[in-house]
């Protein structure tokens, strides 16, 4: 959206502790065309590279996962010129050998959402992009290999189900995703990932492991003050990964992710209405007339 002054070249979502990171901050307001994003969004340097962190659940984590305007968000990191998106976010493991404190950098999502805008498009223009491989490659194996630089229990690859939340499992439900070979549970990855890829954002996640949900009969069943606490225990592990990913990343390296729109969109150009081809030339205006 236009009257964006500020830039940077990597964007950062997840905890309010990620901000600490960042020298030089200062805090910037993004409009977008879909209302506010989160939060305001901390601008700043890690090892000289610039980096837009924002709060996916506002400051004091007011926000449901439900509630969090997810493309607002995307959007406003666009706006900034961000090309590569590392999230944070708390989940349950469903697999014995993701312990509690371990992380998961997924390859794979599956939706369990019903309730949340997932796409840009619409308004008389139909976008189709790919989503089979819904995280970037090369970012996931920076973060996994940052995660074992700094002895991270962290595993590579596995399928990440979002749920709606933002009520935890039912054990019907968390036998049943064992049971279909999911890995680890969350409420916040899915719609970041999808319109990620809509903005043509490098986006991957680490997946913090909190608790063994509710299928585990060998600990107590999940509850909050267990995932605060364990949030907290691995704020400082996750901190110094995303400082080595920041610094290693390649901000001139092309990637499929940063070419999804580009033969994707279905309605022809003269037929998409002038009033979105304006509200949305952030995202295709490199592609029609």
């Amino acid at each position: 959206m236009g009257g964006v002054t500020e830039s940077a070249g990597v964007g950062v979502i997840g905890g309010s502790g990620f901000y600490e990171l960042l020298e030089n901050t200062r805090e910037v307001d993004i409009e977008t065309p879909f209302g506010p994003p989160s939060d305001r969004y901390f601008l700043g340097e890690i090892g000289g590279v610039s980096v837009a962190f924002l709060p996916r659940h506002r400051r004091g984590h007011r926000f449901l996962p439900s509630e969090v305007n997810y493309r607002a968000n995307i959007w406003g990191m666009k706006a900034l010129g961000v090309r590569h998106v590392l999230s944070a976010s708390a989940v349950g493991s469903l697999r014995e050998e993701i312990k509690p404190l371990d992380i998961v950098v997924p390859d794979q999502l599956f939706d369990r959402t019903r309730a949340r805008p997932s796409t840009f498009f619409g308004d008389g223009v139909v976008v189709h992009v790919g989503f089979a491989d819904p995280f970037c490659s090369y970012v996931s194996k920076l973060i996994v290999a940052a995660g074992q630089e700094v002895g991270a229990a962290i595993h590579e690859g596995g399928t990440y189900v979002c749920i709606e939340g933002p009520q935890f499992s039912t054990r019907a439900e968390s036998r049943v995703y064992r049971q279909f070979g999911f890995d680890v549970i969350g409420m916040t990855n899915l719609q970041e990932a999808k319109l990620a890829r809509e903005a043509e954002l490098c986006y991957a996640t680490m997946a913090l492991v909190t608790d063994y949900d509710v299928w585990y009969e060998g600990a107590e069943d999940v509850n909050l003050e267990q995932v605060l606490a364990n949030v907290q225990r691995n704020v400082e592990t996750a901190q110094a990964i995303v400082r080595r990913v920041v610094i290693a990343l390649d901000g001139d390296r092309d990637c499929t992710c940063r070419h999804a729109v580009e033969h994707a969109i279905t309605t022809p150009a003269e037929l998409i209405p002038q009033a979105t081809k304006d509200k949305l030339d952030l995202l295709i205006g490199n592609y029609i007339c």
